[in-house]
């Protein structure tokens, strides 16, 4: 259990690493957030597996399903937006207006 309790705390780390260190392009960005609820998924899956509660796994499931569809919904905001300005950079965000 030390050991999946370690891999998700890598987890972590290299997600906020993406999403605060390396903040140029907007899909690393998604990616990280995306790694940031796997991490926490399998918390709740470890803890859920310890405590023998089905609560965690539920969660977990709900958590995933969610997941996937913010991908592809954020996923697919990024092809609209590369396809109008040929560039995925964080820098240029600002200049989208709804």
């Amino acid at each position: 259990m030390g050991f999946l309790i370690l891999y998700s705390l890598i987890l972590l780390i290299t997600a906020l690493w993406g999403i605060f260190v390396i903040r140029k392009n907007l899909i690393i960005i998604l990616i990280s957030f995306e790694l940031f609820l796997l991490s926490l998924s399998l918390n709740f899956i470890i803890y859920s597996s310890y405590l023998d509660d089905i609560y965690g796994q539920v969660f977990t499931l709900a958590v995933v399903t969610i997941a996937g569809a913010e991908s592809a919904i954020g996923l697919a905001i990024l092809v609209s937006y590369h396809r109008i300005r040929n560039d995925i950079s964080i820098d240029l965000i600002n200049t989208l207006k709804g």
